[in-house]
């Protein structure tokens, strides 16, 4: 049986069973749509992000980009990359990065859908509309499912969060940018626009 709701953060969720295929087949089909789907197989229909959002989205891409064209240390993607994450969600952060032998031991199939290996690196960037809670437990779920590197950049409160394994979240209050520590080595963003 099918039941939509509407959360917190006017994101939709649907719970129905998918299979990986279908799951694919539905994103590749609603182009227009954002889906992400939960571990426990719920469907979420993410809502477009508004401009100021969809700007700092940008600017981030562009910088880890251009940091790992720079040093080919990895693949650097944007947030309409969905990922398959080893507990079975699909979740699509809103930049991330995977190290090249990680992302080289995949197939070419792997990588042409919905590669199955949670990126080194996550980010997830608050909006107006976005439930803190919600994001904090997607951070997590990233990190207990092999990311290195997590930032949750909450810019209505003018702060990040960071994740790592193994260690308590940390926070920055309104910080001007941020390391890629070990994970990213060299790399550093440039927050002064984006917060």
């Amino acid at each position: 049986m099918q039941s939509l709701e509407t959360t917190t953060t006017s994101t939709v969720e649907l719970k129905i069973d998918l299979t990986d295929e279908q799951f694919w087949l539905l994103c590749q089909n609603n182009r227009d749509y954002q889906f992400e789907c939960t571990a426990s197989g719920e469907l979420q229909i993410m809502p477009p992000t508004g401009g100021e959002t969809g700007n700092s989205n940008i600017e981030i891409a562009y910088q880890i980009q251009g940091w790992s064209r720079q040093n080919n240390l990895g693949k650097a993607f944007d947030s309409s990359t969905g990922f398959k994450l080893p507990n079975g969600a699909k979740r699509s952060p809103d930049a991330s990065w995977v190290k090249i032998e990680r992302w080289n031991a995949l197939t070419p199939e792997e990588r042409e859908k919905f590669p199955p290996i949670c990126p080194d690196l996550v980010l997830e960037l608050r909006s107006r509309t976005d439930s803190l809670t919600e994001l904090q437990g997607k951070m997590q779920e990233y990190i207990q499912n092999g990311a290195a590197l997590g930032w949750l950049i909450d810019r209505k409160n003018k702060r990040v969060e960071i994740y790592r394994p193994h260690q308590d979240v940390e926070i920055l209050e309104n910080p001007s940018s941020l390391s890629g520590e070990d994970v990213l080595p060299g790399f550093i963003l440039d927050l002064t626009q984006i917060l």
